[in-house]
């Protein structure tokens, strides 16, 4: 090879390894490595964007209930499989018409595009099926708050959190394993 050649091409061989590695860091940097659900940054991304796009979108938080207790009883092996079982129930219920995302511990998020078209009872009984781990049925149960982007004065991602936030720990304090929409 001519060295005139190397010299040009050896530089941008080198960039364009740097820019892979650097493009596959920053799509890590928003996918949760445990349960693959978008990180908060990832999922606010795509949040804004369905609520922009879809007037009818709803958003969503969920906390698992007594995930202590379950983490503390059978161990972090079986934490570890409840956060991922509840991600996929998430991920599968939201499917093409949503995104799903994990906020940290035993919270996670998800956007919408019409929440009249989504079964929201589906997802709940989903959420607080059983989940079988190590040849063990184990309980597991979720509150889900829910906020429809309609009611808010200005549909802003941070207050439907916050409405949403507000009905899920109305649905814990109505004994949990339930859902509640933000009045």
């Amino acid at each position: 090879m001519d060295l005139q050649i190397a010299a040009v091409l050896l530089p941008l061989l080198g960039w364009a390894v740097h820019g892979s590695v650097l493009a596959h860091r920053l799509a890590s940097a928003r996918r949760d490595p445990l349960t693959g659900l978008h990180t908060r940054a990832g999922w606010t991304a795509r949040a804004e964007h369905c609520i922009r796009r879809h007037p009818a979108a709803a958003v969503l938080l969920v906390d698992l209930d007594h995930f202590k207790t379950l983490n503390d009883t059978h161990g972090h092996a079986a934490g570890d499989a409840a956060l991922i079982a509840t991600a996929d129930r998430l991920r599968a219920w939201c499917g093409r018409h949503g995104t799903a995302g994990r906020l940290g511990g035993d919270e996670f998020v998800a956007v919408v595009q019409d929440l009249a078209a989504a079964d929201l009872d589906a997802l709940t009984a989903a959420l607080n099926r059983p989940l079988d781990h190590s040849g063990r049925s184990l309980p597991l149960a979720a509150s889900v708050g829910v906020c429809h982007v309609t009611e808010l004065p200005v549909p802003l991602l941070t207050d439907a959190l916050a409405a949403a936030d507000a009905a899920m720990y109305a649905a814990k304090g109505r004994g949990r394993r339930g859902s509640r929409l933000s009045h």
